[in-house]
């Protein structure tokens, strides 16, 4: 009994450190957005009010959105395939597959932009007034960055694949394809009616964390001069300090919302069919 009561307050003193370590900054921001404690400034949510009127917020939230789109689609469709391949007909490639997906956790973003922006200079340079140098314009165009897209794609895929990876080892892959191929199904419909359905949490969980890191990425769209939201709200933050913590704690308690739904989502179940 005393042993039980010692674990019990044991897990009642790290919730409450953990509690802490989250909510007290996270007052003090709430406390600093509203005007509390600021001299000469009145308590209100002004902050809050103006940001959708604020100049630049919703052309760089849309453009953030459209980067996480095309990031996560291009994730899943060169993760799942690949994972997939190797399991059912590679598995002696699964170390090399997953040794290249961890590569960039060793490459520091900022090292990352500043050897694609050499790559840029050096590509404008060498292939003027040829389709290469046509490409490389599109690749930057300012209304949708591929080049964001592609820097993105290769930050997210440490934890994409490792998420993936978990999401497939709890499945048994083999017996499901083999089911599917027995009944005659293609492999576009074992693919997309068998094995992805099975893939729901972990597809999910891949897509929120891929969506978190371009919400939240910072380096590498402000070296190569582009404003997605994170350079939006550090560009406001001198003029508008109040309204750039105010849109910080928004992006918060919004991404806190979608894990919970996520999860939900994940562990929500089929109901079963009746005869």
């Amino acid at each position: 009994m005393a042993r039980l009561t010692t674990i019990r307050y044991g897990r009642a003193a790290v919730l409450l450190i953990a509690g802490a370590y989250f909510l007290i900054p996270l007052t003090c921001a709430i406390a600093f957005s509203i005007g509390a404690g600021v001299p000469g400034q009145r308590i209100g949510i002004d902050a809050y009010t103006g940001i959708f009127s604020a100049g630049g917020f919703a052309d760089s939230l849309v453009l953030t959105l459209k980067l996480a789109a095309a990031t996560i689609a291009l994730v899943l469709g060169l993760l799942v395939p690949a994972l997939v391949t190797v399991r059912l007909a590679a598995p002696r490639l699964r170390t090399l597959v997953e040794i290249v997906c961890l590569l960039p956790l060793v490459v520091p973003a900022v090292a990352l932009v500043a050897g694609v922006s050499a790559v840029l200079r050096w590509g404008s340079d060498h292939f003027v007034g040829t389709p290469v140098f046509q490409a490389l314009v599109a690749l930057q165009n300012p209304r949708f960055p591929l080049v964001l897209v592609l820097a993105y794609t290769l930050m997210a895929l440490p934890l994409a694949y490792r998420t993936l990876d978990t999401g497939l080892a709890a499945i048994d892959l083999r017996l499901l394809v083999e089911a599917a191929r027995a009944c005659r199904a293609p492999w576009h419909r074992t693919l997309f009616q068998v094995v992805l359905p099975n893939l729901r949490g972990a597809l999910l969980n891949t897509a929120f964390l891929t969506l978190a890191l371009v919400l939240g990425e910072y380096s590498v769209a402000a070296i190569l001069g582009y404003q997605p939201f994170a350079v939006w709200i550090l560009a406001i933050s001198g003029s508008q300090a109040q309204m750039s913590v105010a849109v910080s704690v928004l992006g918060l308690l919004v991404t806190w919302v979608l894990l919970l739904l996520i999860a939900a989502a994940g562990r929500a179940r089929h109901p079963k069919e009746t005869p």
